[in-house]
């Protein structure tokens, strides 16, 4: 999935880490003739690629980044109480996490941009990621809530 270079790091090594919108860090080294990306080396090459867009496996891998943290959690919902809007297709905003804590029950999750068609459980909860269309669906009675995750305070 391709996301935004929102800012940059360096590794304990010295070499140039891309952070992107989803709040997963990427290298983005200047090694060639592996990578040829001369722009990383220096601070205006680096400043004028902000915005531009990287794919993000660990996206696609639904995980969740490291360092976020729970900030919001919604209400348990039950198979009669889930809201509409969670049974269509719909998205958290960019940088906004979720994970999927099922109490009791089972809930289909799907992503279908990415052809995804899972059930959730207690012992598997369900990721969500960033700006992705998702859904979900009771497989009978059911207890599950929303946890939502962010970047740290100051990040």
């Amino acid at each position: 999935m391709k996301r935004p270079i929102t800012g940059y790091t360096q590794d304990e090594e010295g070499h140039w880490v891309a952070l992107l919108s989803c709040g997963h860090p990427q290298h983005v080294r200047h090694d060639p003739p592996m990578v040829s990306r001369p722009w990383v080396v220096g601070e205006e090459g680096r400043q004028a690629h902000l915005g531009s867009m990287l794919d993000c496996v660990r996206c696609e891998r639904f995980e969740l980044p490291e360092h976020f943290q729970a900030y919001r959690s919604t209400p348990v919902f039950t198979q009669d109480t889930v809201p509409g809007g969670l049974r269509k297709d719909h998205t958290t905003r960019a940088g906004t996490w979720g994970k999927i804590h099922v109490l009791e029950g089972q809930l289909r999750y799907r992503v279908d941009e990415w052809k995804v068609d899972t059930v959730v459980t207690q012992a598997a909860p369900g990721i969500v990621v960033p700006e992705v269309l998702h859904n979900v669906e009771p497989l009978g009675a059911v207890r599950f809530f929303v946890e939502f995750y962010g970047a740290p305070e100051g990040e």
